[in-house]
């Protein structure tokens, strides 16, 4: 890649660990990360990056819409177990659907494709925002994959209120005139987060072009709007998915119906997820576990990792 691509023109996937370890001070060794496939039955492929020794995750990993897998790095990295962080459909090298549909349903199906050829015995599945909806529907549809459930910042009570800002950020521009811009308008969206961790979720979530501009990696087409933010500084789900602030999510049925250990991991600055639905969370799955993490907003694996990784060594030993 020529110089004009800026600061993607010694990018290596696998290159930026040893920042994440030293930004959060985590004292540990660069483990073991290998992007896997899975070929599915229309042609399409799921991507996903393996930690440790493949076939022996013990975590499943699903990022938010408009992330990619990479948006877990600091997490895998504190937790130390063997781990599958999955790309979704439309997201990252995982490949595009032709009508643009990234319904948690959809997602749900594909995303057990990559499991049960990649993490079958895996103890724990981690979903956040878009991804925690489809790790949902994982757990009502395929229940066998799911022995039990995290899902961060989201539960069926999301609306365009709650991710308005959210919405806003990932209705932005798709193509920026340099890597600065893009950088700039991440900033100004994620004020938690330091420059170097957004600098390094553009990285791994954009690419340049041959002028010199830069563009999201994930699939635009035929999206609706979306309602979380990122690593890259941003990820969401369809519109049809955040509903409008007056109706009842119809996902409340597929929550209410899990059968799995389940944790609510909720930021503290997150507007996403409110007190109601928490409320409603536990009214319809009494036994879940409810985990504040104070300083995060919707991102709690981008802002708080070590203790979102703190939460998971303990959802493991329940």
């Amino acid at each position: 890649m020529s110089d004009t691509a800026g600061p993607a023109s010694h990018y290596d996937e696998f290159g930026l660990f040893h920042e994440n370890i030293a930004e959060f001070g985590l004292g540990v060794a660069i483990p073991t990360v290998v992007r896997c496939d899975v070929e599915l039955d229309d042609g399409r492929s799921v991507s996903a990056l393996t930690w440790g020794e493949p076939g022996a995750a013990e975590v499943v990993f699903v990022h938010g819409g408009a992330q990619n897998a990479h948006t877990w790095d600091t997490v895998a990295l504190a937790l130390g177990r063997p781990a599958l962080a999955v790309d979704l459909p439309g997201h990252g090298h995982s490949s595009w659907r032709s009508d643009g549909a990234y319904s948690p349903a959809n997602l749900a199906d594909d995303v057990a494709a990559a499991i049960r050829q990649h993490a079958p015995e895996a103890r724990l599945v981690v979903g956040m925002s878009l991804g925690g909806l489809t790790s949902m529907l994982l757990a009502t549809r395929h229940p066998d994959l799911v022995q039990s459930l995290v899902m961060v910042d989201i539960t069926p009570g999301v609306n365009q209120k709650k991710a308005k800002a959210i919405i806003d950020f990932v209705n932005g521009p798709q193509s920026f005139t340099s890597f600065d811009d893009l950088l700039a308008r991440t900033i100004e969206f994620n004020p938690i987060r330091s420059e170097s961790s957004l600098r390094r979720g553009i990285l791994h979530n954009a690419h340049p072009i041959a002028d010199g501009s830069w563009q999201w990696n994930y699939d635009r087409t035929n999206r609706l709007d979306s309602s979380d933010s990122s690593d890259s500084g941003s990820s969401g789900m369809p519109e049809s998915d955040v509903i409008s602030d007056e109706a009842r999510n119809p996902l409340w049925d597929d929550f209410a119906s899990m059968t799995c250990p389940l944790t609510l991991v909720r930021g503290s600055l997150s507007p996403v997820v409110d007190d109601a639905d928490v409320a409603e969370a536990k009214r319809l799955q009494p036994s879940m576990v409810v985990h504040l993490v104070d300083g995060a907003g919707h991102s709690v694996q981008g802002d708080r990792p070590v203790e979102l990784a703190a939460i998971i060594v303990r959802s493991l030993a329940n």
